[in-house]
């Protein structure tokens, strides 16, 4: 099944709530823990770096290897005219603060045999690993995290095997500060893998989710708007899916046109929070009946914390 999270503060955080950012995401996830015990994930908007710097994530091993693949990632990275500021070993990663001026394209390229990014970008931090929020959480801090907006998942696993690497949510490799959760499968994930491919994406796992990311990445990269993405992945994706995208600014949703993967949001003027079940949202104000609504299907929505753009919300008819 799996479940998906996210949050979203418009003008900051929203007077009154008691939780963090972190800590918020975290029991949207453990009130929907029946939905995907395996593995559990965090796509973190921390405050932007300055100019010129980039946070980076990497999957390391456990025990003693995981020295061996810090100097690899510490060699790697200075071959591509990486400096690395500052760096910090957490659970089954590692993760630096570097400059770097060049393409993460054209760097992702370079280094992907070598090492295995979890993510980039001046402002996205995903934390991802097996085993369930509420124990993955202090393991990484999730608690400490206080920013503006994220998305999160919890996964059971059916099409590939439970690891780090394989647990959600997905950066779009070679894009700063995209990232997607999803709950449902995408059926024609080898047509689409192939002709993104041939635009010069790339790839790190065979995970229908990351095609998302990727997919949404390729069609900004070409000048389109997240909205416009959105819209033209219900076009482009088929299969069930309801699907969250968060970018250094903003949370994005589309479902798809069977609406079979449950989808519930919560929005006043100072936040939207999405989760794949209502009792997800009831954690988040104990004893207090919400208004909620469920995206109709053949959908997509956007909110910004831009005053302009805090949301955007359009439903795309069949002929």
């Amino acid at each position: 099944m799996c479940a998906i999270a996210g949050i979203l503060f418009k003008n900051g955080k929203r007077p009154g709530f008691s939780m963090t950012t972190g800590e918020a995401l975290t029991e949207i996830l453990d009130a929907t823990l029946h939905r995907g015990p395996d593995s559990a994930g965090w796509a973190l908007y921390r405050d932007p770096l300055p100019k010129g710097r980039l946070r980076m994530r990497f999957f390391i091993s456990p025990g003693e290897q995981a020295q061996s693949e810090i100097d690899t990632i510490h060699r790697t990275l200075a071959d591509e005219k990486v400096e690395i500021l500052s760096e910090e070993v957490l659970g089954c990663t590692l993760g630096v603060e570097v400059r770097f001026t060049g393409d993460l394209l054209d760097l992702t390229h370079a280094v992907e045999r070598r090492i295995k990014p979890v993510s980039m970008g001046s402002r996205l931090d995903i934390i991802k690993d097996v085993g369930q929020p509420r124990e993955l959480a202090p393991r990484y801090n999730i608690a400490d995290f206080n920013g503006d907006h994220g998305i999160a998942h919890i996964r059971l696993a059916t099409e590939s095997g439970v690891h780090p690497d394989t647990s959600h949510p997905f950066w779009a490799c070679g894009f700063a500060d995209i990232a997607t959760v999803h709950n449902g499968q995408i059926t024609n994930y080898w047509i689409m893998r192939r002709r993104l491919e041939r635009r010069g994406m790339t790839f790190q796992t065979e995970n229908d989710t990351e095609l998302i990311a990727v997919y949404l990445a390729c069609r900004m990269s070409t000048g389109a708007s997240l909205e416009a993405a959105l819209r033209t992945s219900l076009e482009d994706l088929d299969g069930t899916f309801s699907y969250l995208v968060a970018t250094k600014d903003a949370i994005g949703y589309a479902k798809d046109k069977l609406a079979a993967k449950p989808m519930v949001k919560y929005e006043d003027d100072d936040m939207i929070a999405i989760s794949s079940e209502e009792v997800g949202l009831n954690r988040l104000f104990p004893g207090r009946a919400l208004e909620t609504t469920e995206p109709t299907p053949l959908s997509c929505g956007l909110w910004s914390r831009s005053p302009e753009n805090h949301s955007i919300e359009t439903a795309r008819k069949e002929a």
